[in-house]
């Protein structure tokens, strides 16, 4: 995943970038960067690596660095960002988010017919943000350009550019599978993934870009360079996961989300006549937390803690990209309140289920500090599919997935055509499922939202979501 920000402004932007940027630190773990635009100096780059440090401690010297009215900034989980280019359309920084499932077919058709040519990164691979703007330098117009990129991409892609002239240019997916925003204050304008990044920052709403949008910053204006298109399909894990609490996209906030699809899980145990018994409901934090309190606050439990997650020194940015890392790690971090999981009934509400390796060592965790049951919900639908549009998830293939695995392991290759009937809690096949991951993970019950329920927390249109990762459906 990863995400960016972009400021130009009528006084100096540095400062609000580099908070700008900080604020979508929990969108990617590896690299980050920021590039500034000044009349004097031209372009500037810093980039730098974030994954055994957060993003402020890696660029606290900016601010005597760098200078400029114009500035974007980038997390990023994937290739370094932003990239200084010089193409036809002048000298530019540019910064990609999204995926490209046929960079291999599209840098092989650029090489053929351009006789251009890439800088190659370690293991033979290229900067995916190097082929978005060979891509976009094919065309007479950044404008052109992007619209080129991203009907050539197979994937998505999120683009922001800061041209030689100090001004921004800030294009959503064609399908917004992400959200960007603009944000206004007297001084300026922004470009942003998050909403309260800007807020903080004293900006105010301006607009939400529709899919396909492209618009062009200044200090006094906000241009659209293209109009938005109708279809679009914004990723429905930006709210049961990986979007802040704070924001809201499309209009939807992401704790108020998370709230009512809690009391929606509550609702349908409660239907089912299971897990009434229990002595509390938990979340696994951070984002399992409020939909375990939705869970509670529609439930006859109360909401607990039985462990805290020790943050000081293992925070968000000091996840390890290695699994086996991954999982030490979330054991150091989980600390127990003995009198609140000693011989009690716990039920805990995790935002999903991937792979499930983290939440097995947790459930172990609980039972070794005396639990007596351990229920578990998680807040989606089983994940059938690996993501093929964001690359939010590390899965290496679907059979990495805990459902798909299982379900080869219950049925063998006949269980791939039967995907719809497992995610079904109704079904046989679907009671099975969730029978064989409680028995191989040691949970006393499992439950996963249903598709219908999440849609109804959200509260759009289905055809306006992405739900590729549960359904299989583009």
């Amino acid at each position: 995943m990863g995400g960016f920000f972009g400021a130009v402004l009528k006084g100096d932007a540095i400062s609000d970038v580099f908070f700008g940027t900080d604020y979508h630190s929990h969108l990617g773990t590896r690299r980050a960067g920021i590039a500034a635009y000044d009349t004097e100096l031209g372009m500037q780059r810093k980039i730098h690596s974030i994954q055994n440090s957060p993003f402020r401690t890696k660029f606290e010297h900016i601010f005597e660095e760098t200078k400029g009215n114009a500035a974007i900034g980038c997390i990023s989980d994937y290739d370094p960002q932003p990239l200084l280019v010089r193409s036809r359309h002048g000298s530019c920084a540019i910064c990609f988010v999204g995926a490209i499932n046929n960079a291999e077919e599209l840098i092989n058709h650029y090489l053929t017919n351009n006789s251009g040519q890439f800088l190659s990164m370690n293991g033979g691979g290229i900067n995916n943000t190097e082929l978005v703007a060979a891509l976009i330098n094919q065309k007479e117009s950044f404008v052109d350009g992007i619209k080129f990129a991203q009907e050539q991409i197979d994937g998505s892609a999120s683009i922001i550019i800061l041209t030689e002239k100090g001004k921004i240019i800030a294009a959503r997916d064609k399908l917004g599978r992400l959200p960007v925003l603009i944000g206004k204050r007297e001084d300026g304008f922004c470009a942003s993934f998050e909403s309260f990044a800007y807020q903080k920052l004293g900006f105010e709403d301006y607009k939400e870009l529709g899919p396909a949008e492209i618009v062009k910053l200044t200090a006094d204006s906000c241009t659209v360079l293209s109009e938005p298109e109708e279809e679009m399909r914004i990723c429905s894990f930006l709210w049961s996961y990986y979007g802040y609490p704070t924001s809201s996209y499309e209009g939807v906030n992401v704790e108020v989300m998370r709230c009512r699809n809690g009391e929606l899980l509550a609702e349908q145990d409660r239907k089912n006549g299971v897990a009434q018994d229990i002595d509390s409901v938990a979340g696994v934090p951070d984002s399992g937390v409020p939909h375990a309190i939705g869970y509670a606050n529609n439930s006859a439990a109360p909401y607990a803690r039985p462990f805290i997650k020790y943050t000081p020194t293992w925070s968000r940015s000091f996840t390890p990209t290695k699994q086996t890392e991954r999982v030490q790690v979330a054991k150091m971090k989980q600390v127990p309140v003995p009198e609140l999981i000693k011989d009690k009934k716990l039920l805990f509400v995790d935002d999903s289920i991937v792979r499930g390796t983290q939440l097995k060592e947790t459930v172990e965790f609980l039972y070794n500090n005396g639990a007596k049951e351990v229920h578990i919900r998680s807040a989606c639908p089983p994940i059938m599919y690996s993501c093929k549009y964001l690359n939010f998830s590390r899965s290496n293939g679907d059979l990495d997935l805990i459902a798909r695995k299982t379900i080869l392991e219950l049925e063998g290759e006949e269980g791939s055509k039967h995907i719809e009937e497992y995610a079904d809690a109704t079904t046989e096949r679907g009671k099975k499922l969730r029978d064989a991951i409680c028995k191989k993970m040691n949970f006393t019950s499992l439950e996963f939202q249903s598709l219908e329920g999440i849609i109804k927390a959200i509260g759009l249109p289905k055809c306006k979501l992405c739900t590729y990762c549960w359904n299989g459906k583009e």
